[in-house]
């Protein structure tokens, strides 16, 4: 396939280039700044952008088969981005044409897992210490809600820099009971592995151990 990856310089997805490459497709990476970016491939284009205007981005999502965001908050300073910028990506898709879009999202944007009241109360401290990045991640999956494309949103709890294990719970709609680690290579592999499942098209989808 021919995917294009926005956020590229990030853990999750350099890790999404990373897997994409490994498994043949050809990636386009979307990055802000090259020198940041160590990965190579003879299937990998590198394009730069810095995502501020639609017209500018949509050569790299022109003719591909689908797009995969990890953009998002790398703290609460940076809280807004998720939508500000899925917002972009989402006009250069949809001038182009381009339908399928699965970004990353978190754990505590999705329906509430039913595993205890002790996981509730800590769900409940989380979302107030990150209320800005999760109100940041809200906006984004209602941007995706409006703009009549297959989505997928993908929402994982506490990330860890652990190697790709392949193994991990998903639920669509929910989230996994008690699931509250996952590897960040483990959430580029999982966002992979739904590109083509419609069964994940405008749903959230829980990921983790």
């Amino acid at each position: 396939m021919k995917l294009t990856v926005f956020g590229a310089t990030g853990g999750i997805g350099g890790e999404i280039v990373r897997q994409a490459l490994a498994g043949g497709h050809h990636v386009t990476a979307v990055v802000r700044d090259p020198a940041r970016f160590d990965v190579t491939g003879p299937n990998l284009e590198v394009f730069r952008a810095d995502l501020t205007d639609p017209e500018a981005v949509r050569p790299a999502v022109a003719g591909r088969d689908a797009v995969l965001s990890g953009l998002g908050a790398r703290s609460r300073k940076d809280a807004g981005v998720a939508a500000r910028l899925t917002r972009t990506v989402l006009g250069a898709m949809r001038a182009e044409g381009i339908r399928r879009i699965l970004v990353v999202s978190a754990g505590p944007i999705g329906p509430e897992p039913a595993d205890g009241v002790v996981d509730r109360a800590a769900r409940g401290l989380v979302s107030k210490v990150l209320k800005s990045v999760y109100d940041d991640l809200r906006e984004m999956e209602a941007e995706l809600a409006r703009s009549g494309a297959d989505w997928t949103s993908v929402r994982p709890p506490r990330l860890q820099d652990k190697p790709l294990s392949g193994v991990y719970r998903t639920v669509v709609g929910g989230f996994p009971p008690k699931g509250r680690f996952i590897a960040r290579a483990d959430v580029a592999h999982a966002m992979l592995s739904m590109v083509g499942e419609v069964g994940t098209v405008k749903q959230g989808v829980g990921v983790a151990y």
